[in-house]
């Protein structure tokens, strides 16, 4: 059995449902349009990797987001944190060894840093992969460390550093893969047509 898994986080692509921030300037409709680019895009750099994957959505749906190769499950928890490490958690329990988890809002994400991703924990307790906007778009740990993802505070520019900061009183090492770009706001549009 492959021990390495890929966790992706996404929203159900749904009028409303996705890229709020965005949608309050360019509107819900061309917000989903955006989604669904960055969504086929994360689909195409992930769709031929060697591992376990795992699609974890909002909600379940039958709208055949991706393929049959990825396992649908649904994000459960009380807030970003808690969801992210309850599906880590659930990864682990199906035995898998070497878990990275990123989200859909990154067009610069490629099969190859993920890859990479896989290989540096092999020597690292986490791989981090930072965004330019000081939260994260990868995060990849070999066992489940509740206190990296509780009480945190999320989407502001400080998600990175706290992080890094709990990773430090863990007393475990990381590995800092290259700074990308996300799109949360009209402004970040520039970086998703460069990437995609």
């Amino acid at each position: 059995m492959n021990k390495n898994a890929l966790i992706i986080f996404a929203r159900n692509p749904e009028l409303g449902k996705v890229k709020n921030r965005l949608a309050k300037t360019i509107g819900k409709e061309k917000a989903l349009e955006i989604y669904n680019k960055l969504l086929s895009n994360v689909y195409a750099e992930t769709k031929d990797l060697k591992c376990n994957k795992y699609l974890f959505l909002t909600e379940r749906t039958d709208n055949g987001l991706f393929d049959d190769t990825y396992i649908q499950k649904i994000q459960s928890g009380s807030d970003l944190g808690s969801k992210m490490n309850n599906a880590i958690k659930s990864v682990l329990k199906e035995g898998n060894e070497n878990i990275l988890l990123i989200g859909t809002d990154v067009p610069g994400l490629s099969s190859e840093i993920i890859n990479e991703a896989f290989k540096k924990l092999l020597e690292f307790d986490i791989v981090i992969g930072p965004a330019r906007d000081g939260g994260y778009y990868l995060i990849g740990m070999k066992e489940s460390l509740s206190q990296i993802f509780e009480n945190m505070k999320w989407s502001n520019e400080q998600v990175l550093s706290n992080t890094i900061e709990r990773i430090g009183l863990l007393n475990k090492s990381y590995y800092l893969l290259e700074e990308l770009a996300d799109v949360d706001m009209e402004e970040d549009l520039e970086n998703m047509d460069n990437e995609l």
